[in-house]
């Protein structure tokens, strides 16, 4: 991490703008993060960016084992500058790299054995899958989940358009984590790449300012 260009950066940004961003990151968490897996379609995944980003939430992870789709720019809203998106080619790499991190894996599911929302247990590090419109998760997430959740409901219909669930899910969990004592917060390093990032895509030009900064260093 290079403090110093850090603040080289920082010095072209405004005092509104670097307050902003100070705001944002310090309620940004890894505590949580989603999974989506092949979903068919593009909005639902721009859709689902865009509440990652609302709801603090860093880290978006998209498996593309069938369906590899780009971001849809005008639904994400810009929240692609802002959201850490991670590309898995399969769900069995996915799983075993969010394991490996200390996630548990929790199926989005209205398998009858599910947590009712209101009832999630928030202090383990979750990863929330979501599957396709369509079929809903593989069985290969169904099988290897550590637990499953839904969203109480009590109409005729079973089902939530994709986005519209995790924008529900995301809303609970995250509301109940921050009341929590939880350590959720990000650790200062990562405050301090994710800034570097941001702030790398908020400058016009920044390649050539990055350049002309190392080339000064050498001097």
């Amino acid at each position: 991490m290079d403090n110093q260009l850090l603040e080289y950066l920082l010095s072209f940004l405004t005092e509104r703008r670097k307050n902003l961003f100070d705001e944002v990151i310090s309620k940004r968490t890894r505590h949580f993060t989603v999974v989506i897996e092949d979903v068919y379609q593009l909005h639902n995944t721009s859709a689902v960016m865009r509440s990652c980003d609302i709801f603090g939430i860093q880290d978006l992870h998209v498996i593309e084992e069938m369906q590899v789709k780009d971001i849809d720019r005008e639904i994400a809203m810009g929240a692609q500058k802002w959201v850490d998106i991670n590309r898995h080619k399969s769900t069995v790499e996915c799983m075993k790299t969010l394991k490996d991190e200390g996630y548990q894996i929790i199926a989005t599911s209205p398998h009858n054995d599910s947590t009712l929302m209101h009832d999630f247990d928030v202090s383990n590090k979750s990863a929330f899958f979501f599957g396709t419109e369509k079929d809903g998760l593989s069985n290969e997430v169904l099988s290897q989940a550590d637990g499953f959740l839904k969203i109480p409901m009590y109409g005729f219909t079973e089902s939530l358009n994709l986005s519209v669930s995790a924008a529900i899910i995301l809303q609970s969990v995250v509301t109940k984590l921050k009341t929590s004592n939880i350590d959720w917060e990000l650790s200062a390093n990562e405050k301090k790449e994710i800034l570097l990032q941001w702030t790398k895509s908020t400058i016009k030009s920044v390649d050539q300012i990055v350049e002309r900064y190392q080339e000064e260093k050498k001097m």
